[in-house]
């Protein structure tokens, strides 16, 4: 078998054993329910997402399944409609600040001393900095858009699992194989690609579920304090910033969002922690 083929079939093993665990099962439908909701939900929408129906605040009735909104427009088509811009953001901007924090931490682990602490120091630096309050400096300095938004969210990310990802590698680097592939003049990039990244898959997937749920929350924060998405725009965080002022008069513009963003969070979480602890099954078997 060989070496490509191997970790394959680890990670197969790895994500069969997640999946047995009830508590993964769970998360897998709540996430892939809110997921339909947000890719699909749309198309299922009775109204037009800006389209006024009826008085401000109006209840439930026949043709507002939720209600209208403070505008009098139907809440259930705003909150079909508002999905795919906070999960599309959140996923997008958790690739980007993961993807960038795994190549800071394996260069930082296969580094000389003086490097590896010249990185991780510098990117003690930017961990020192709140991610909401980065996040809100920079957008607010330089305008609403759903591309700097995704960047800014992502990179506040990359320092933390740059540490993660770091801890990780360096215990990988004091094993016997990476020690023979130096000793034998293998190139640096062949071993972080060869040896040291399939060595923390588990590690990495873990970290990426926990960051896609600090992205959702920074996401809608974001759009809550205005400054995602704007109005008319239909969003999940957007809608509860809007509608906060009428809770007691029509609770459900703010309620379904805060519920459809709850289970999401939920459901990554219920997921990361059954791969996680499948993970610490397999590497103490590997150990043993």
């Amino acid at each position: 078998m060989s070496k490509k083929s191997g970790r394959k079939s680890q990670l197969a093993v790895l994500t069969a054993m997640t999946f047995k665990q009830f508590s993964a099962k769970i998360g897998a439908l709540l996430v892939g329910l809110v997921i339909f909701i947000a890719l699909f939900g749309p198309y299922f929408a009775p109204h037009a997402f800006d389209e006024f129906l009826d008085a401000p605040n109006a209840p439930r009735s026949g043709n507002l399944l939720l209600g209208a909104d403070y505008l009098g427009r139907d809440v259930w088509s705003r909150f079909l409609d508002g999905g795919r811009s906070i999960i599309g953001l959140s996923f997008a901007s958790t690739l980007l600040g993961v993807g960038l924090g795994l190549l800071i931490g394996l260069f930082a682990a296969s580094a000389t001393p003086r490097k590896d602490a010249l990185v991780m120091r510098a990117n003690d630096i930017l961990l020192a900095f709140p991610q909401i309050v980065f996040v809100l400096l920079v957008v607010s300095g330089f305008g609403a858009s759903v591309f700097l938004i995704a960047i800014t969210v992502g990179f506040t990310h990359a320092p933390r699992t740059a540490r993660i990802i770091r801890a990780a590698a360096a215990e990988v680097m004091e094993r016997d194989f990476i020690k023979a592939a130096i000793a034998v003049g293998e190139k640096r990039r062949r071993i972080i690609a060869n040896e040291l990244l399939p060595n923390v898959t588990s590690p990495l997937l873990v970290e990426f579920g926990l960051r896609m749920t600090y992205s959702i929350g920074l996401v809608a924060a974001v759009s809550f304090l205005g400054l995602g998405l704007q109005p008319p725009a239909a969003d999940w965080g957007l809608m509860i910033n809007e509608n906060r002022g009428s809770l007691t008069v029509q609770p459900w513009a703010v309620i379904a969002p805060i519920i459809a963003i709850a289970i999401f969070t939920i459901g990554i979480n219920l997921i990361t922690d059954a791969f996680a602890k499948a993970a610490i099954g397999i590497d103490r078997k590997a150990k043993a």
